[in-house]
């Protein structure tokens, strides 16, 4: 049997030990902060066409626009779910309807859509992405590529329940 000696100095740590963490951190397990939705940006909706077909490449090619939907507070991976993806491109301007198209996610929550080079407008090249099935909250983003030499653009969706 081992005998416990409580003397100043052991009472003293113990003490500053539950100060430092607080009682119920030592009885509470840590939880982790939830997975924040995605907001909508600022411009993501311009020259959106709602139900634009699910196509297997927009135009001849040559630039990938990938990215993942998640949802939000677990960060969960969302198969099936609809990315409209548009731009004004090498082919065409965004507003044109062969410059838009959709995909659907894998399991994992991957999309990945293959479509002409994106050239800048407005000064910027900037490529469109949108959710907006229903089961979750509508997101349009509007990300900018640092280089209009760029040939892959990412946007990544943490999406709540709508």
């Amino acid at each position: 049997m081992t005998a416990v000696l409580l003397t100043r100095r052991t009472l003293v740590a113990t003490a500053g030990a539950t100060l430092a963490t607080g009682l119920s951190g030592l009885r509470v397990p840590a939880r982790a902060q939830g997975l924040a939705p995605t907001p909508s940006m600022r411009g993501g909706a311009n020259n959106y066409r709602p139900g634009a077909p699910i196509v297997e490449r927009i135009g001849g090619g040559g630039f990938w626009m990938s990215g993942t939907v998640r949802r939000a507070g677990d960060g969960a991976p969302l198969a099936g779910q609809r990315i409209q993806i548009w731009a004004h491109t090498t082919e065409g301007h965004e507003r044109d309807w062969h410059s838009h198209g959709a995909t659907l996610t894998d399991t994992a929550g991957v999309f990945r859509l293959e479509m002409p080079q994106i050239v800048p407008a407005f000064g910027q090249p900037h490529g469109h992405l949108a959710y907006d099935s229903g089961d979750f909250r509508t997101v349009f983003l509007r990300p900018v590529m640092p280089s209009s030499k760029d040939t892959d653009l990412e946007a990544h969706f943490v999406l709540e329940p709508a």
